[in-house]
């Protein structure tokens, strides 16, 4: 008989006896854990129901929290179907078409979105990050006549003093003059006119 047939038959003779070992250890200490568990049920039965009605608030606050930002997304969507049209745009204030421009860039999924514009603005309305981490100062202008060269040399100017390294974009409900756009084209702003306003409007991404 060789050494692997000799092991085989040992096996085969001890089998049953560790079969039996391990049966009787698992009957001893099953019941030993169970015992456990019970008892640390009974010592702490409060404390363990004070863990559980915590976890349970913090699971409903959480839920609370979602619920409530989902509803403020969809409320903030529903307000910009309602006032994304260029005939309420041909009639908002300046203020309200800064606040439009934001909650394009928002939807679009701009980050940091920030609404400046005020007094001493320096020629920059709202700032913002891209997606792809591009970062944008941007100047909007509502206004009935078109968009002259000196609304562009102000952004760039901004552009130069206070925001270095943003790319300077140009928003109107109307149009640009040829010398406007050719400045802006030397500057390396990005120009949205009416046409491009009604379609990022209705859906189509910022091209930055």
């Amino acid at each position: 008989m060789d050494i692997s047939s000799l092991d085989d038959a040992v096996f085969r003779r001890l089998r049953p006896a560790v079969v039996a070992v391990l049966s009787l250890a698992a009957g001893v200490v099953v019941p030993i854990l169970l015992f456990s568990v019970v008892r640390l049920v009974i010592d702490h039965w409060r404390l363990l129901l004070s863990l559980l009605a915590v976890g349970a608030l913090a699971a409903a606050a959480a839920g609370g929290v979602v619920i409530r930002r989902r509803q403020i997304e969809r409320e903030r969507q529903w307000r910009l179907r309602e006032i994304a049209h260029l005939d309420r745009v041909d009639v908002m204030t300046g203020d309200e078409f800064e606040e439009l421009t934001a909650e394009l860039l928002r939807r679009d999924g701009f980050r940091g979105v920030q609404v400046v514009g005020r007094a001493g603005d320096r020629g920059v309305d709202v700032l913002a990050t891209s997606p792809g981490g591009r970062r944008i100062a941007v100047q909007c202008k509502r206004q009935k006549g078109k968009v002259t060269a000196d609304r562009v040399r102000n952004l760039v100017g901004a552009l130069n003093v206070t925001y270095p390294g943003r790319l300077g974009v140009l928003v109107t409900n109307n149009t640009f003059t040829a010398q406007a756009a050719e400045e802006a084209a030397a500057g390396g702003l990005l120009l949205v006119d009416r046409d491009l306003l009604a379609r990022w409007m209705d859906g189509d991404p910022l091209p930055v």
